[in-house]
Parts: C-alpha cells; sequence; structure tokens
C-alpha cells in the first residue's frame, strides 16, 4: 500500500500527444468508410516534420496529408513562432498493407474463427475510490491538463502555447484512503516575455484553484509551476513525439500494471487495444457490482488464437467473493474472444480520435462502451450467494 503515489498528464500539444491524435484522426478517418480496414499506424513528429508510417490495408482513401495538418491546427500549432505549425510542416507518408502473415490469424472466414492480432497481455483496473472508477491521482492530473488546455484556448491566459504537463501526488491513509494532495505540479509553455511569477501566479488563480477541491489542499501542499523558470520552446520543436509512449498517461497513470503495448492508431482487431478495453469494461463493472472495491484484471492472447491463453485477477484483498470465483463469473458472462469484444463494444466506430487525449478510461464526459455499466445488475447475483 503506497503512502504517497503520484499521476501525470499531459495536455494534447505534448509532442507525443500530437502522434497519438494524428495515429488516431487516420485510423478514424479510415473506419468512417472502411470499418473492415486493418490499421496500424504510426507517427513521428519534430521541428518541421510529421512521418506518418505503419501498415493499413483498407478498401477506401483518406488524405493523411490533410488530417495530419488539420489535427496539428486543432491543437494549437497554427503560428510559425510556436516553433511548430499546420501550414509549414513537411508531411513525409510511408504505408505499407498489413502482412500477409498476421491476416491469416486476424481475418474471419467460415473454415476460422478470428484470432488475436497479436501475442501479449493487456490490463484492466477500476477503483471506487472515485465516481469515474480510477485512481484519484489520475483522475486530478487529467483534470488539471484539461483546465491548462481550456484557459489557453478560450484566450484567459493569452500568453500560454499548447504544450504542458500536470503531476499530481496524493497522500493515503494505512487504510489506502486520500487523506491530501501533498504535491501539484503544472508545466505550460508560454510566450517568451513572461515573467515565472506573473505565470505562477495565474496558473494559481486559473488551474488549480478552480480544479482542486479545497479540502484536499492544506499549508504543506507544495505547488510548483515550470519549475525550471522557462518553458518557451516546446511541442516536436523541443522534444520529438512519438505516437504510444504517454501508455501511462492513456490507462490508469501507474496504479496498474501495463502490458506494453498502445492503443493509438490501431484498430480493434489488436488486442492492445479491444482487449485492455474489454479488461477495463469487465473490471469497471465487477467494482461497481460491488464484488470487490478495487480489481485488476489479466488478459492474454496468442496470435491467431480467438480464446485467451489466461485470465488472472487480483482484489487487493478487497474481494467479497474468491478470486477463483471471480474468475468463473468472467468466463461465464464475458466473451473475449477478439470478435465477441468488437461485437459488444461495437469498436468499428470512429470514436478514437476524441480519447488520444486526457485518458481512455474514467471518461465521464463521453459515452465510451467499454465506460458503460451494463453488466451490474447481471454480476449483483453472486452477492447473494454470501
Amino acid at each position: 500500500m503506497y503512502k504517497y503515489f503520484t499521476s501525470e498528464s499531459v495536455t494534447e500539444g505534448h509532442p507525443d500527444k500530437i502522434c497519438d491524435q494524428i495515429s488516431d484522426a487516420i485510423l478514424d478517418a479510415i473506419l468512417t468508410d472502411d470499418p473492415e480496414a486493418r490499421v496500424a499506424c504510426e507517427t513521428v513528429a519534430s521541428t518541421g516534420l510529421v512521418l506518418v508510417a505503419g501498415e493499413i490495408t483498407t478498401t477506401t482513401y483518406v488524405d493523411i496529408q490533410k488530417i495530419v495538418r488539420k489535427t496539428v491546427a486543432d491543437i494549437g500549432y497554427d503560428r510559425g513562432k510556436y516553433g511548430f505549425d499546420a501550414e509549414n510542416l513537411s508531411v513525409l507518408v510511408s504505408i505499407n498493407s498489413q502482412s500477409p502473415d498476421i491476416a491469416l490469424g486476424v481475418v474471419q472466414s467460415d473454415e476460422h474463427e478470428q484470432g488475436a492480432g497479436d501475442q501479449g497481455m493487456m490490463f484492466g483496473y477500476a477503483t471506487n475510490e472515485t465516481p469515474e472508477y480510477m485512481p484519484v491521482s489520475i483522475v486530478y492530473a487529467h483534470k488539471l491538463a484539461r483546465k491548462l488546455a481550456e484557459v489557453r484556448k478560450s484566450k484567459k491566459l493569452k500568453y500560454l502555447r499548447p504544450d504542458g504537463k500536470t503531476q499530481v501526488t496524493c497522500q493515503f491513509n494505512e487504510d489506502g484512503k486520500l487523506l491530501r494532495i501533498d504535491k501539484i505540479l503544472v508545466s505550460c509553455q508560454h510566450s517568451p516575455e513572461m515573467t515565472h511569477d506573473q505565470i505562477y501566479e495565474d496558473i494559481v488563480k486559473y488551474v488549480i484553484v478552480p480544479t482542486i477541491p479545497k479540502k484536499l489542499i492544506d499549508s504543506k501542499t507544495e505547488i510548483l509551476v515550470n519549475p525550471t523558470g522557462r518553458f518557451v520552446v516546446g511541442g516536436p520543436s523541443g522534444d520529438t513525439g512519438l505516437t504510444g509512449r504517454k501508455i501511462i498517461v492513456d490507462t490508469y497513470g501507474g496504479k496498474a500494471h501495463h502490458g506494453g503495448g498502445c492503443f493509438s492508431g490501431k484498430d480493434p482487431s489488436k488486442v492492445d487495444r479491444s482487449g485492455a478495453y474489454a479488461a477495463r469494461y469487465v473490471a469497471k463493472n465487477i467494482v461497481a457490482a460491488g464484488i470487490a472495491e478495487e480489481i485488476e484484471v489479466q488478459i492474454s492472447y496468442a496470435i491467431g488464437v480467438a480464446q485467451p491463453t489466461s485470465i488472472g485477477v487480483d482484489t487487493f484483498k478487497t474481494g467479497k467473493i474468491s478470486d477463483d470465483a471471480i474468475i468463473d463469473l468472467i468466463k461465464k458472462h464475458f466473451d473475449l474472444r477478439p470478435a465477441s469484444i468488437i461485437k459488444t463494444l461495437n469498436l468499428k466506430q470512429p470514436i478514437y480520435h476524441q480519447v488520444a487525449t486526457y485518458g481512455h478510461f474514467g471518461r465521464i464526459d463521453l459515452d465510451l462502451p467499454w465506460e458503460r455499466l451494463d453488466m451490474v445488475d447481471v454480476l449483483k447475483q453472486y452477492l447473494k450467494t454470501i
């Protein structure tokens, strides 16, 4: 049990998140016309350059150059003085079709059930410590990052630029209950003429105070804003961006395990994405049903094989029934074969660009199929046997 636990988030202008958004914007554009497409789209962003590479097999056509420039402009990189802007980018595209060896495993036919697109393990997690069924540290880190973007886009703080990061350290008691927030860190890209003192004052007033409940902040809470004193060079000009490099921001802020595979740019035949969404769906419904206060679910797959190679759970001693019983109810009520996951969660929709920032889980602002609690009533019946 951690006494202190820290999670971070980043804004949509962070270089890695730019790449996630481009990859998922391309995926959504393809799925709009071709739900059966196979997409594995990777993006790299550096000073004045975006490279889109990967394997895509589709019957439709999308204008990748146009999608890249629109995504970058929508984020807010629309001026040359930001060091990265939509109009003056070099956009390079290197796309191949999906490997026929992989296609053998994921193409469903009368003779072959759709298997997993690759081997690997995925984790899903849920906790009842927040209404989002998410760890409190990542909830507040995301809220701060979203607020930072909001005050930039609304022009309340006109000097802010798109890149930004947040970090929240929470303190817990021996029972794992939140006591207070120990540290808050906000790093924000800004125009060169601004002083650190003014930025600190504004971030506290317009970002932190409206976001973090007063009861969680005390005289010992440390607030850090741009710790180096200056953050003018940001975005891809300050650091090369790459799809899939913020997988902990995308998931549970480090509170749960991660199988290592990213989500963005991958169609749902890739269990890195669909398997992780299914594991979250299972975990959230179990916690919401009261079967456990906290749970981590692991699913593993072999390439080309439909049934999971394993299902594991850890309730951290909060389960109302045994872990073995929970595994049995998962097997009975959740079909975790890739084709079934895709059908149950309706994953062939163009819904992915919207979750490329501020987390794929706990999004109460969106109607995401893997966040629905439609299995709670079914699962509650297992509590009647206690």
